[in-house]
């Protein structure tokens, strides 16, 4: 890694002193030799495109067959119709041409992009409408045909991949924007639309939309809802239960649920749309969604820091909140294994003195000479008080991204360290990060990796331990304790993946039985037969 000068309180000076003779943003950010010496050449400082999709399988090509579910994991088939040829037919009819048996086609569908879970689907359906998704349903009802919706198959948690023979319903086709109003920033759109497309769509009319994730690239903002996702941007704008408005719904029957405001004020009756939101296909398919947008913000910045320890971190982003306030954005954490893997596996380099942990804070505002006085008095009062030792800072578009693609990429670089046993955790601050020591200590020599990254700013912890291969042994040293540990300091077992198939029989440790029970007669009231995604969040036993 080539030497990294001039160090921070030179470029921190001539930073300072730039906002006071009124240079313009990009030069108040990078006055003085870059902190990443080449970074101008033609795929930038790491010598890697910066974001990569996450697709169905990012090593397929050269990876061992996924073991089927039912193999891996003790779980028996409902007792749900086979698709016949008669049923093929008839579903041709309602989307012809767009009812897919074809083996090869159906592997990516089958499996998810973990490589973690496989189903065995014979048929995979494409509608276009609302109107063609509650034909197949009504007729899957009526024939018990067990179906499972798809959108980008970006989840982590195996909430979008069949178990066994289910029908997947991929929503694939449906990605039209339906409306956008340009004072109110709501938008409208079928369920399949690219959340990077709709983010794409919004910013040429001057908003954002109100979430982004590193799956931008694939997945889609029907399962976005479904899982309630919350991304990089929550810690600004809030949960999806926030900013979505209003839903159009298929239920298992067939039926069309149209809440589809744009109201931001409805106090009328119950609120459907939130038994849907987070409901991960399991009461009813989303064909649309009504989300609110932010504008956009003229002026951001990113931030990436390197800390001396955890404690740090904590009083950095204290620090953070008291002195950025409103053009406070993301604050992210990593820690120093998940920098060698993304070096390791994606050939990326870190911009900063190698540090136990590092922090990557973005700042959105209105205004980019009050938001670079804001940044400048932050970052003289971190690095003054010890809680920051490096840093490098970027403005314009393309060294965002670069920065961005540090914390993006984790996963991606977690994927090609062999398998994954991954943990999307809810904890208090102060505890955020001692459950990973604790893991190293316990796992000793039996796990390659024992890492922690996450969204501080929400209390998510994204803890994951790699293997070269699936460990029965391995699995039980982890679990139950890191749901018994997380339910002693009255975390959740899932701060925003879901819990789809993998994590469904961990919800008792979340949420009370009385809880569970009432999630399961709202199940049985919406899809008395059990047919839309079976085997996913609900647990199997009592």
């Amino acid at each position: 890694m080539p030497p990294l000068v001039p160090r921070w309180p030179a470029w921190l000076f001539c930073w300072r002193a730039a906002c006071i003779q009124g240079a313009s943003v990009r030069q108040r950010m990078w006055v003085g030799p870059s902190r990443i010496p080449g970074l101008g050449g033609p795929r930038g400082a790491w010598g890697t495109s910066p974001l990569a999709p996450r697709g169905s399988c990012l090593a397929s090509s050269r990876a061992p067959e996924v073991t089927l579910t039912p193999e891996r994991y003790p779980v028996r088939r409902l007792p749900f119709s086979v698709v016949s040829e008669d049923d093929l037919a008839a579903l041709e009819q309602v989307v012809p041409g767009r009812v897919i048996t074809d083996p090869e086609e159906l592997e990516a569908p089958n499996l998810d992009w973990l490589r973690t879970v496989r189903g065995s689907s014979k048929v995979l359906l494409r509608p276009r409408t609302t109107q063609e998704v509650a034909h197949i349903l009504r007729y899957c009802h009526e024939r018990n045909l067990a179906v499972n919706p798809q959108g980008g198959n970006t989840g982590m948690v195996g909430g979008s991949t069949p178990v066994f023979d289910e029908i997947i319903l991929s929503t694939a086709l449906m990605n039209q924007v339906l409306s956008f109003h340009d004072v109110s920033g709501v938008l409208v759109c079928q369920a399949g639309c690219v959340l990077e497309a709709l983010s794409q769509y919004v910013e040429e009319r001057g908003f954002i939309m109100p979430l982004d994730l590193g799956a931008k690239g694939s997945c889609h903002i029907g399962g976005n809802v479904a899982t309630n996702a919350g991304g990089l941007r929550f810690l600004r704008y809030g949960s999806l239960r926030g900013t979505v408005l209003g839903l159009e719904v298929v239920l298992a029957d067939g039926a069309v649920l149209n809440c589809l405001t744009s109201l931001r004020k409805d106090n009328t009756g119950y609120d459907l749309k939130q038994l849907f939101i987070g409901s991960e296909g399991t009461l009813g398919v989303i064909t649309a969604v009504s989300i609110l947008c932010p504008p956009k913000p003229s002026a951001v910045n990113v931030a990436f820091l390197g800390c001396p320890g955890f404690a740090e971190v904590l009083q950095t982003f204290r620090t953070c909140r008291a002195m950025l306030g409103e053009i406070l954005s993301a604050f992210e954490f990593m820690d120093a294994e998940c920098m060698k893997l993304v070096r390791l596996h994606l050939g990326l380099s870190c911009p900063v003195q190698e540090s136990p942990f590092y922090v990557l804070i973005e700042m959105a505002g209105s205004g980019p000479g009050h938001d670079a006085e804001k940044l400048g008095c932050f970052l003289e009062q971190v690095l003054d008080s010890g809680l920051v030792t490096d840093g490098t800072l970027g403005s314009d578009e393309r060294r965002i991204k670069m920065l961005w693609a540090l914390r993006e990429r984790i996963t991606e670089a977690l994927s090609r360290d062999g398998y994954v046993y991954k943990y999307d955790l809810s904890l208090p601050l102060d505890r955020l990060y001692d459950l990973v020591g604790d893991l190293r200590a316990r796992l000793g020599p039996s796990a390659k990796h024992v890492v922690g990254y996450g969204h501080l700013g929400d209390g998510n912890l994204h803890l994951n331990v790699t293997a070269e291969t699936f460990s029965a042994s391995l699995l039980g040293a982890l679990e139950p304790y890191v749901y018994e540990w997380t339910a002693g300091q009255r975390g959740s077992v899932s701060a925003e993946h879901g819990l789809g198939f993998k994590k469904k029989d961990v919800l008792g440790y979340s949420k009370p039985p009385e809880a569970l029970q009432l999630m399961r007669q709202l199940k049985a009231l919406l899809d008395p037969k059990g047919i839309l995604n079976p085997y996913k969040m609900l647990p199997t036993h009592a």
